[in-house]
């Protein structure tokens, strides 16, 4: 008779605990989408992502040194600093120039560039658990802003969204969530407006920060960094940007952002602090109240009616005035450095921020690596996406392509006054192989330097956006050639049908067809060229300067100004790689083939076959020239896909710690961050 009740109880301890765990796993799935389910949605329609799972990020004993090929220390970055940053809160790190702000902040977001010479130990931890750059995704704002100057805030952001949400999500759900997200980082009034740049006027530079932090925000990350938000933004625009981040942080999100010295009205918004000094730590606490007082308490007050920010930069700067001054605030920073360290040994607490309990559901740890999602389609999905975008960023940049068209059809207009209806002399031979020189050097220097001018500043915004995984780098480059490829070709078809009747070039269809299509493939090469060049260089100067000076060599092997056959065996290479030579030597055999010449004397030119000979492309033809061009610009867009993949962002290694003693800890201004 007992069975019966004791099977219930079984039953009814089973059904809890499928209970329990099935609400459990609902939950944990709910917080790995975070998708919020609306009944008014039509059927298969996701929500947007609104959920966000608290996330405490701590790090402890972080050292970052800089060593020489000895291996000897010559530059300590961070010196075994230890924090804590918070759900709900809103952590600024400061310090003066040189304090190690950058630095921290890039060893927390992941984002450390990697180097030889360079050693990271410490820990860090997410929701307790070690944290893995390829399993966390954090939000990290930059503190340069790059977009693509000719889209719209809410083609930047729509672009984003389809880049980075699943697949499945339907467009009106992805309209949707791009609008809330334009309402939510006040970008609703300029939504419309190109984004533009330093030449293109656009938006401001307080709502490119925004709209930077929505493009993070797009599959609502926990965690979020910003390294110095205000840096360049009036005061109107950075109190804009850090309210935004200000509300983020009440939305539940962990932000954390270095800054330098920031008005009252903007410390006053920071929930927690740290303050470093030539990478050490003088203060980890709250922001408000608690950090006047700490400084109080060791004789440091801050006047009345002061802004707190800037007594505290003063107080943890280096005076430089004087050696007197300089030797007597380096023994203040580091009296300060001491005091701290020796106030939190004695609460036994290694993170010098838990200065409040941190609740933690042990179900919710290691979860923020599936808070951010991330789409990553198939080719033929992120090719016509990124099409889209090349076209846009293409044929709207207006006041380029006016400057290329007005330039490719003036020069051409010079040409043609200069080379006017040429006749078939013997003097003619020599004007037409120098228009035919220089119809080629312009047009390989006019694709070349358009191409370097822009994409060193394209390649940065495309390493950012491959870094979150946003798509792979064969769409992109294969979108780029065919959305160029029309107004590319443009140009140096306008630059032709002007030249060509002018100069009186060999007057047939077919001649001036040909003549166009060699040009055109011509331009194509330049542009390859001019995107390996800008895949080396690291600055757009350095890129301009590379180009031209490369494309020098090329032009002086050419085919015009010295012959292939009186070439030093040393330099033979040179001319099978010269666009300029196989662009040349295609022109000249469409130009002189067949072409009769006025022979007065037994020694002149009779025809264009023994011009060919004297320049010795004789048995070569139109075809085998292009097929070599061609073969040129295949190269030079494989040598920039392998560039590209190689010079892919690394970040260094957070490896473990040594306990730091505090007499280690060295006082010095840093070079840099």
């Amino acid at each position: 008779m007992m069975v019966a009740p004791k099977v219930a109880t079984v039953v009814v301890a089973g059904v809890a605990a499928l209970t329990l765990r099935f609400v459990r796993r609902r939950r944990r799935r709910g917080r790995l989408t975070a998708v919020v389910e609306d009944e008014e949605l039509e059927a298969g329609e996701q929500a947007v992502p609104t959920a966000v799972v608290p996330v405490t990020v701590a790090w402890d004993r972080v050292e970052c040194v800089v060593r020489d090929k000895r291996g000897n220390v010559v530059k300590r970055l961070l010196q075994g600093v230890s924090g804590e940053a918070k759900a709900g809160k809103l952590l600024a790190i400061m310090g003066p120039s040189g304090s190690g702000k950058t630095t921290l902040l890039n060893v927390l977001a992941g984002q450390l560039a990697a180097s030889t010479r360079v050693r990271l130990t410490g820990s860090l931890t997410i929701n307790g658990r070690p944290f893995s750059q390829s399993k966390h995704r954090l939000a990290y704002v930059r503190q340069e802003d790059l977009f693509f100057s000719q889209l719209t805030v809410r083609e930047t952001l729509s672009l984003a969204a389809e880049l980075q949400l699943p697949k499945t999500w339907k467009a009106k759900a992805r309209e949707r969530y791009v609008q809330e997200l334009l309402y939510r980082l006040g970008l609703v009034t300029c939504a419309d407006t190109i984004v533009g740049d330093a030449k293109v006027r656009g938006i401001s530079g307080g709502e490119k920060k925004r709209l930077s932090i929505a493009c993070e925000l797009i599959a609502s990350p926990s965690v979020i960094f910003a390294d110095e938000p205000t840096t360049g933004l009036d005061a109107f625009q950075a109190e804009r940007v850090m309210e935004t981040l200000r509300k983020l942080a009440q939305e539940g999100h962990t932000v954390v952002c270095s800054i330098h010295q920031p008005r009252g009205s903007i410390y006053s918004k920071f929930d927690d602090l740290i303050l470093l000094s030539s990478g050490a730590v003088v203060y980890a606490g709250p922001a408000q109240g608690h950090a006047l007082t700490y400084f109080a308490d060791l004789g440091y007050k801050c006047p009345e009616h002061t802004n707190p920010a800037e007594y505290f930069a003063d107080l943890i700067s280096v005076d430089y005035s004087s050696s007197e001054n300089e030797g007597a605030t380096r023994q203040k920073i580091a009296e300060l450095v001491e005091a701290f360290l020796s106030k939190q040994k004695k609460k036994g607490n290694h993170l010098l921020m838990s200065y409040a309990d941190t609740a933690r559901d042990s179900d919710e740890e290691g979860m923020v690596q599936d808070t951010v999602m991330v789409n990553k389609g198939g080719f033929l999905w992120q090719f016509q996406l990124l099409l889209r975008r090349a076209w846009r960023q293409t044929t709207r940049d207006k006041s380029t392509n006016r400057v290329r068209g007005t330039m490719s059809i003036t020069s051409a207009l010079i040409f043609g006054s200069i080379f006017w209806r040429m006749g078939r002399s013997q003097t003619s031979v020599q004007d037409r192989m120098g228009l035919l020189q220089v119809a080629a050097i312009n047009t390989a220097m006019s694709a070349l330097t358009k191409t370097v001018n822009v994409f060193p500043k394209e390649r940065s915004i495309v390493q950012r956006e491959q870094a979150k995984g946003s798509y792979s780098l064969a769409p992109y480059l294969i979108a780029k050639l065919v959305a160029e490829a029309p107004v590319s070709a443009a140009f140096p078809l306008a630059f032709g049908a002007v030249v060509y009747p002018m100069t009186n070039l060999n007057p047939s269809l077919e001649r001036f067809l040909t003549f166009s299509g060699i040009v055109t493939a011509e331009a194509f090469a330049a542009s390859a060229m001019g995107l390996t060049v800008g895949a080396i260089a690291p600055t757009t100067e350095a890129a301009l300067a590379l180009g031209p000076s490369l494309m020098t060599v090329f032009i002086v092997f050419g085919g015009y100004y010295v012959n292939s056959e009186n070439t030093p065996a040393i330099f033979q290479w040179i001319p099978r790689v010269s666009l300029i030579r196989w662009a040349f030597q295609a022109l000249s055999i469409n130009e002189f083939k067949g072409l009769k010449f006025e022979a007065k004397n037994s020694f002149d030119l009779q025809d264009g076959e023994q011009v060919l000979e004297r320049l010795s492309f004789g048995g070569s033809s139109v075809k085998n020239a292009v097929s070599q061009e061609l073969r040129i610009a295949l190269f030079w867009y494989w040598l920039t896909y392998v560039l590209l993949k190689r010079n892919k962002a690394k970040y260094q290694v957070l490896e473990a710690s040594t306990p730091v003693s505090p007499h280690k800890l060295k006082i010095e201004e840093l070079d840099h961050e």
